[in-house]
């Protein structure tokens, strides 16, 4: 996706969905694999609140999530394209947001939280999506 300049009268750029379709249906499965982190790792909150993602000034957040004695928490930093994590424990990980199919995207990221002695196992089939795929097998998706 290209970056567009915002004008100082205009507060958001024009975001036609036709011009990044395909991105936004590949951050979708990005955003739920991390979602799914939260899921199997948070206690349960009715109506899957627990599961939610925040907005932050630079992207979105996990906020901390439970692990044991520690917590962790995942960001995208949309502004510098990185995915961030971070521990309680001072440990830090991450990668680049870049052009990257689904399935190298979910191992990445259990790769770097494997890094931060984070072990979790998600179910890995996206919710709510036409003709699933695996995330770990996923190599259609890759804008």
């Amino acid at each position: 996706m290209t970056t567009v300049a915002v004008s100082p009268s205009e507060p958001w750029p024009s975001l036609p969905l036709e011009a990044w379709a395909e991105t936004c249906a590949t951050l979708h499965l990005w955003t739920q694999i991390v979602g799914k982190v939260r899921l199997a790792q948070s206690p349960w909150v009715n109506h899957s609140w627990h599961v939610t993602l925040y907005v932050t000034a630079r992207g979105l957040t996990t906020s901390p999530i439970p692990y044991g004695t520690r917590t962790f928490q995942v960001d995208f930093d949309f502004i510098e394209h990185q995915l961030i994590l971070q521990s309680s424990d001072g440990g830090n990980g991450g990668f680049a947001l870049e052009p990257q199919c689904v399935a190298a995207f979910y191992k990445r990221l259990m790769a770097e939280m494997e890094k931060l002695g984070h072990h979790v196992d998600i179910y890995r089939l996206p919710n709510e999506v036409v003709a699933a795929i695996r995330f770990d097998q996923d190599e259609i998706h890759r804008a």
